[in-house]
């Protein structure tokens, strides 16, 4: 019997996982392309056949998804998996349309495919889109853990970016570590928070490897913390899910692949921004919520902001900096550096767009409404050059870094700047730290 021709449509994160899980050791199947999106220079590499197993002894290619309907006649695909997250349902069921237009099936892989079981208790934290917040209730769980006594590994949701060889498996407990792994401004925006908060947090690209090094990890491990990237739903069997939504993009909760997963396995869905959103966007978001998920803890919640240094800000034209995938495909109009500029009492936001140069031009070709801000895209070295240039070209009395990250830290700004933090606060009750209450109890952690 012949196998089964298949094509894995992905963006370096999600598509590989379904293949580690599901395809690598089948006999029935052979994959025999990846396409490509959302990230730059992705296209024309390999999965490498370090990590691809016995069947790829010379990795698989990897193209653009562009290519998606020449791929599927010219290496005479049967099945094309769909395998990233953040897009609409009309971008989903599009690519359906392209795939079986050129003559293949179209395919999506759930949990039971895909998920690995852990040997310690797993809380998974994700979000319906890009931008919910979903960073700062990761790290509010894992401070109401660590108080508690626990020791919390993170794992993060991947952003292999890239030598896929050397990211099978990443760790990071110290800030050097980024430098180590050779990270990028959107990892680090990641891992940096939780390194900086004294715990351990790992990512990369074989998540079964990943997780058994966790578990082991030398610092010592109670819990492991699923960071969900993206709205994408968890890569491990969770005990505990939460999941983040946004009154402030109301309906996307249910019109986003594959958030709308993430909000319908939620034992727990935290409301953030309530004081952000108007009464009747926060009332759609309880109705569906409601609606797909009645048995699910309802947490309200707001993102607290605090900026080191208001002076920086206050009565000067300033250059907001903001975190790229929330701006980018998470489409959001505005981020924490705009909100802090507009709360401490900017003279004005500086358009950064006449100042652009190089792969940031590309940026706000591709996402041409992101409006007066700069997202700190920095996909290798090129990049992050050509947003420090950006930066410094750019006619402003000063900078507001609204990234998660000290981007003083790895370039030379030629202007003052100050950095803006959300943290999430819970309002009222029930709250997070009753939730992981009930946790600890049930699995004898105390």
């Amino acid at each position: 019997m012949s196998k089964r021709r298949v094509i894995i449509i992905g963006a370096a994160g999600r598509d590989f996982h379904n293949f580690n899980t599901y395809y690598r050791n089948n006999e029935a199947y052979e994959v025999v392309a990846f396409t490509a999106a959302q990230i730059p220079d992705i296209s024309g590499r390999s999965y490498p056949a370090e990590l691809a197993g016995k069947f790829y002894p010379k990795g698989i290619p990897i193209y653009d998804e562009k290519d998606l309907p020449k791929l599927i006649k010219e290496l005479k695909a049967d099945e094309c998996v769909f395998s990233y997250s953040d897009v609409t349902y009309q971008r989903v069921m599009g690519t359906g349309a392209i795939v079986e237009a050129a003559g293949a099936s179209f395919t999506m892989l759930g949990p039971k495919d895909t998920q690995l079981k852990s040997t310690k208790p797993v809380i998974s934290v994700c979000a319906v889109r890009t931008g919910c917040g979903k960073s700062q209730t990761s790290r509010r769980v894992i401070e109401i853990l660590m108080a508690k006594g626990l020791k919390v590994v993170a794992v993060r949701h991947p952003m292999p970016y890239g030598d896929l060889v050397e990211q099978k498996v990443q760790r990071f407990a110290e800030i050097s570590d980024l430098a180590k792994h050779k990270c990028t401004v959107e990892e680090m925006e990641e891992y940096e928070p939780h390194v900086v908060r004294g715990n351990v947090i790992y990512a990369g690209v074989d998540y079964e490897a990943i997780l058994r090094a966790a578990e082991k990890d030398p610092k010592g491990c109670d819990v492991i913390l699923w960071d969900g990237g993206n709205n994408d739903f968890p890569f491990y069997v969770s005990d505990l899910h939460v999941t983040v939504v946004d009154p402030l993009r109301p309906g996307h909760e249910v019109s986003y692949y594959p958030g709308e997963i993430t909000l319908r396995i939620a034992d727990v869905v935290v409301i953030n921004k309530i004081d952000s959103a108007d009464l009747a966007s926060i009332n759609i978001v309880r109705k569906n919520v409601a609606r797909v998920n009645p048995k699910a803890v309802v947490v309200d919640a707001v993102s607290t902001l605090d900026v080191d240094d208001p002076s920086v800000i206050r009565g000067k034209m300033v250059l907001a900096v903001e975190d790229g995938p929330t701006l980018t495909h998470g489409e959001m109009k505005i981020g924490a550096g705009v909100v802090a500029a507009q709360k401490f009492g900017a003279k004005g936001l500086v358009d950064p767009r006449p100042y652009i140069v190089g792969r940031l031009k590309e940026t706000f070709e591709q996402y041409p409404d992101i409006g007066i801000l700069l997202p700190a895209q920095g996909y290798g070295e090129v990049m992050l050059k050509d947003l420090e240039a950006t930066i410094n070209n750019t006619k402003c009395d000063s900078v507001v870094v609204g990234t998660p990250i000290d981007l003083s830290r790895i370039m030379k700004m030629n202007k003052p700047s100050t950095r803006v933090y959300y943290n999430l606060q819970e309002i009222g009750r029930p709250n997070l730290d009753e939730v992981l209450g009930d946790f600890i109890k049930k699995y004898k952690l105390g």
